[in-house]
């Protein structure tokens, strides 16, 4: 059911105001073709056990390969990391040929000099209106100390900046 009282641009642009971390999700087609998408919809959900989540848009050209490989890797993106960010926002379905990605132990591609990664199994899906709610189970993970992240915020790319 919709609320036809929320305007859809107000809520985006709202949403907006939320400064959030970019990462790239990725897995593979049935024919082993690396994929992935760019999402800012990624949280922690519990720690024992070790799951995230991501929201992934029913339309995403990439959808249909996220439901049925099982597992994905989120890849957090470096503060100067906008082209990759943009590149899979653009056509997930392709950009992993200009990268040379990794091969997590799952199987899955990673992007090279991520900030951090996270090796997942798909745990559960739920409805999420236009969305579906992945849940995935860390399998492995690893993360660089001492970097920064790149933040997307009222639309534009940012970074933290240092001494702030």
């Amino acid at each position: 059911m919709s609320n036809a009282s929320i305007d859809p641009r107000a809520f985006r642009d709202a949403m907006g105001c939320f400064a959030s971390a970019v990462t790239v999700v990725s897995t593979t087609t049935e024919q082993g073709r690396p994929v992935g998408v760019t999402v800012n919809s990624f949280n922690s959900v519990s720690l024992d056990p070790p799951l995230v989540l991501f929201c992934l848009g029913r339309e995403a050209t990439n959808y249909d390969h996220f439901m049925a490989a099982g597992r994905f890797a989120v890849n957090i993106l470096r503060w100067d990391q906008d082209k990759i960010s943009s590149g899979f926002a653009a056509d997930g379905a392709n950009f992993f040929q200009t990268l040379e990605p990794e091969i997590s132990g799952l199987g899955n591609p990673l992007v090279p000099n991520a900030l951090a990664m996270f090796d997942c199994q798909i745990e559960a899906v739920h409805d999420g209106g236009d969305h579906v709610i992945l849940i995935g189970r860390v399998s492995e993970l690893r993360h660089d100390p001492d970097g920064d992240p790149l933040l997307y915020y009222r639309g534009r790319y940012g970074a933290v900046s240092p001494g702030t």
